[in-house]
Protein backbone atom coordinates (compact mmCIF):
# COMPACT_ATOMS: atom_id res chain seq x y z
CA UNK A 1 0.00 0.00 0.00
CA UNK A 2 2.87 2.25 0.68
CA UNK A 3 4.03 1.77 -2.83
CA UNK A 4 0.70 2.71 -4.16
CA UNK A 5 0.63 5.90 -2.07
CA UNK A 6 4.10 6.79 -3.31
CA UNK A 7 3.06 6.27 -6.93
CA UNK A 8 -0.03 8.43 -6.44
CA UNK A 9 2.03 11.08 -4.77
CA UNK A 10 4.59 11.07 -7.62
CA UNK A 11 1.79 11.13 -10.21
CA UNK A 12 0.14 14.00 -8.43
CA UNK A 13 3.40 15.95 -8.35
CA UNK A 14 4.02 15.29 -12.00
CA UNK A 15 0.56 16.52 -12.93
CA UNK A 16 0.93 19.55 -10.70
CA UNK A 17 4.37 20.23 -12.15
CA UNK A 18 3.16 19.97 -15.68
CA UNK A 19 0.29 22.36 -14.99
CA UNK A 20 2.61 24.85 -13.37
CA UNK A 21 4.88 24.83 -16.39
CA UNK A 22 2.14 25.74 -18.89
CA UNK A 23 1.86 29.35 -19.88
CA UNK A 24 -1.35 31.08 -19.02
CA UNK A 25 -3.52 32.26 -21.85
CA UNK A 26 -4.31 35.90 -21.93
CA UNK A 27 -7.99 36.69 -21.84
CA UNK A 28 -8.85 39.80 -23.87
CA UNK A 29 -11.75 41.94 -22.96
CA UNK A 30 -14.20 43.17 -25.54
CA UNK A 31 -14.19 46.57 -23.92
CA UNK A 32 -11.82 49.17 -25.41
CA UNK A 33 -9.48 51.21 -23.32
CA UNK A 34 -10.47 54.80 -22.52
CA UNK A 35 -7.90 56.17 -25.02
CA UNK A 36 -9.36 54.08 -27.86
CA UNK A 37 -12.88 55.07 -26.89
CA UNK A 38 -11.87 58.76 -26.93
CA UNK A 39 -10.33 58.40 -30.41
CA UNK A 40 -13.51 56.76 -31.68
CA UNK A 41 -15.64 59.52 -30.20
CA UNK A 42 -13.38 62.17 -31.74
CA UNK A 43 -13.66 60.52 -35.15
CA UNK A 44 -17.44 60.31 -34.83
CA UNK A 45 -17.60 63.98 -33.81
CA UNK A 46 -15.39 65.00 -36.75
CA UNK A 47 -17.63 63.05 -39.13
CA UNK A 48 -20.75 64.65 -37.66
CA UNK A 49 -19.24 68.14 -38.01
CA UNK A 50 -18.16 67.37 -41.59
CA UNK A 51 -21.68 66.20 -42.48
CA UNK A 52 -23.25 69.28 -40.88
CA UNK A 53 -20.85 71.57 -42.78
CA UNK A 54 -21.59 69.76 -46.02
CA UNK A 55 -25.36 70.12 -45.39
CA UNK A 56 -24.94 73.83 -44.56
CA UNK A 57 -22.96 74.43 -47.75
CA UNK A 58 -25.62 72.58 -49.75
CA UNK A 59 -28.36 74.76 -48.21
CA UNK A 60 -26.37 77.91 -49.00
CA UNK A 61 -25.86 76.76 -52.59
CA UNK A 62 -29.58 76.04 -52.97
CA UNK A 63 -30.46 79.47 -51.52
CA UNK A 64 -28.03 81.18 -53.88
CA UNK A 65 -29.48 79.31 -56.84
CA UNK A 66 -32.99 80.22 -55.72
CA UNK A 67 -32.03 83.91 -55.35
CA UNK A 68 -30.43 83.93 -58.81
CA UNK A 69 -33.52 82.32 -60.31
CA UNK A 70 -35.80 84.85 -58.60
CA UNK A 71 -33.56 87.66 -59.85
CA UNK A 72 -33.65 86.26 -63.38
CA UNK A 73 -37.44 85.94 -63.28
CA UNK A 74 -37.81 89.47 -61.91
CA UNK A 75 -35.57 90.89 -64.64
CA UNK A 76 -37.47 88.93 -67.26
CA UNK A 77 -40.81 90.21 -65.94
CA UNK A 78 -39.46 93.76 -65.84
CA UNK A 79 -38.27 93.52 -69.48
CA UNK A 80 -41.64 92.15 -70.48
CA UNK A 81 -43.37 94.96 -68.57
CA UNK A 82 -41.11 97.55 -70.18
CA UNK A 83 -41.86 96.16 -73.65
CA UNK A 84 -45.59 96.45 -72.98
CA UNK A 85 -45.24 99.97 -71.55
CA UNK A 86 -43.20 101.10 -74.56
CA UNK A 87 -45.86 99.73 -76.90
CA UNK A 88 -48.61 101.51 -74.96
CA UNK A 89 -46.78 104.80 -74.66
CA UNK A 90 -44.71 106.27 -71.92
CA UNK A 91 -45.75 109.93 -71.97
CA UNK A 92 -48.89 111.88 -71.21
CA UNK A 93 -49.16 115.52 -72.27
CA UNK A 94 -50.80 118.48 -70.55
CA UNK A 95 -52.40 121.72 -71.64
CA UNK A 96 -50.63 125.04 -71.08
CA UNK A 97 -50.33 125.94 -67.38
CA UNK A 98 -52.36 122.86 -66.39
CA UNK A 99 -51.78 119.66 -64.44
CA UNK A 100 -55.17 118.12 -65.18
CA UNK A 101 -54.96 114.71 -66.86
CA UNK A 102 -56.62 114.86 -70.27
CA UNK A 103 -59.42 112.34 -70.88
CA UNK A 104 -57.53 110.74 -73.80
CA UNK A 105 -54.71 109.67 -71.41
CA UNK A 106 -56.92 108.05 -68.75
CA UNK A 107 -57.13 104.66 -70.58
CA UNK A 108 -53.33 104.64 -70.85
CA UNK A 109 -53.02 105.21 -67.09
CA UNK A 110 -55.62 102.52 -66.40
CA UNK A 111 -53.58 100.06 -68.48
CA UNK A 112 -50.42 101.07 -66.62
CA UNK A 113 -52.20 100.45 -63.31
CA UNK A 114 -53.26 96.97 -64.42
CA UNK A 115 -49.71 96.18 -65.55
CA UNK A 116 -48.28 97.37 -62.25
CA UNK A 117 -50.67 95.07 -60.41
CA UNK A 118 -49.59 92.18 -62.65
CA UNK A 119 -45.84 92.84 -62.27
CA UNK A 120 -45.40 93.26 -58.54
CA UNK A 121 -41.61 93.71 -58.63
CA UNK A 122 -41.68 96.83 -60.84
CA UNK A 123 -41.77 100.38 -59.52
CA UNK A 124 -42.16 103.61 -61.46
CA UNK A 125 -40.75 107.10 -61.17
CA UNK A 126 -43.13 109.68 -62.65
CA UNK A 127 -41.21 112.65 -64.04
CA UNK A 128 -42.94 116.00 -64.52
CA UNK A 129 -41.85 118.44 -67.25
CA UNK A 130 -42.86 121.89 -68.53
CA UNK A 131 -42.19 124.03 -71.56
CA UNK A 132 -39.61 126.82 -71.40
CA UNK A 133 -42.08 129.60 -70.61
CA UNK A 134 -42.32 130.71 -66.99
CA UNK A 135 -39.69 131.01 -64.28
CA UNK A 136 -37.55 128.10 -63.25
CA UNK A 137 -39.23 127.91 -59.81
CA UNK A 138 -42.70 128.03 -61.32
CA UNK A 139 -41.88 125.32 -63.86
CA UNK A 140 -40.39 123.05 -61.19
CA UNK A 141 -43.57 123.41 -59.12
CA UNK A 142 -45.81 122.83 -62.15
CA UNK A 143 -43.75 119.79 -63.19
CA UNK A 144 -44.21 118.35 -59.70
CA UNK A 145 -47.98 118.94 -59.83
CA UNK A 146 -48.14 117.14 -63.20
CA UNK A 147 -46.20 114.16 -61.87
CA UNK A 148 -48.33 114.13 -58.71
CA UNK A 149 -51.55 114.17 -60.77
CA UNK A 150 -50.46 110.98 -62.55
CA UNK A 151 -49.28 109.50 -59.24
CA UNK A 152 -52.63 110.12 -57.52
CA UNK A 153 -54.57 108.82 -60.53
CA UNK A 154 -52.62 105.53 -60.41
CA UNK A 155 -53.18 105.24 -56.65
CA UNK A 156 -56.92 105.73 -57.17
CA UNK A 157 -56.73 102.81 -59.62
CA UNK A 158 -55.29 100.57 -56.90
CA UNK A 159 -51.51 100.87 -57.33
CA UNK A 160 -49.66 100.80 -53.99
CA UNK A 161 -48.12 104.24 -53.25
CA UNK A 162 -44.76 102.71 -52.28
CA UNK A 163 -44.37 101.50 -55.86
CA UNK A 164 -44.52 105.03 -57.24
CA UNK A 165 -42.38 108.12 -56.79
CA UNK A 166 -42.31 111.53 -58.42
CA UNK A 167 -39.69 114.03 -59.52
CA UNK A 168 -39.92 117.35 -61.33
CA UNK A 169 -37.46 118.49 -63.97
CA UNK A 170 -39.31 121.69 -64.81
CA UNK A 171 -38.18 122.92 -68.23
CA UNK A 172 -35.05 120.71 -68.30
CA UNK A 173 -34.68 117.91 -70.86
CA UNK A 174 -37.11 119.12 -73.52
CA UNK A 175 -38.24 116.62 -76.16
CA UNK A 176 -38.26 119.38 -78.78
CA UNK A 177 -35.82 122.28 -78.40
CA UNK A 178 -37.62 124.60 -80.84
CA UNK A 179 -39.26 127.75 -79.53
CA UNK A 180 -42.78 127.38 -80.90
CA UNK A 181 -46.18 126.09 -79.86
CA UNK A 182 -45.62 122.60 -81.32
CA UNK A 183 -42.41 122.15 -79.30
CA UNK A 184 -43.96 123.55 -76.15
CA UNK A 185 -46.91 121.20 -76.49
CA UNK A 186 -44.53 118.21 -76.69
CA UNK A 187 -42.52 119.37 -73.66
CA UNK A 188 -45.52 119.76 -71.29
CA UNK A 189 -45.60 116.16 -70.10
CA UNK A 190 -45.29 113.48 -67.46
CA UNK A 191 -43.02 110.56 -68.29
CA UNK A 192 -42.83 107.14 -66.66
CA UNK A 193 -39.47 105.58 -65.90
CA UNK A 194 -39.21 102.01 -64.65
CA UNK A 195 -37.06 101.12 -61.67
CA UNK A 196 -36.30 97.60 -60.44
Amino acid sequence: MKARAIILCVAFMLIAGLGAGCSKKRVESNTATPAVEQRMENQQEKERVRQEEQARMERERELQEQALEEERLAAEAAREFEDVVVKLGNIIHFDFDSFEIKPEYRPLLQTKAELLKQYANVTIVIEGYCDERGTEEYNLALGERRARAAYEFLILLGVAPERLSIVSFGEENPIDTAHNETAWEMNRRAQFRLTY
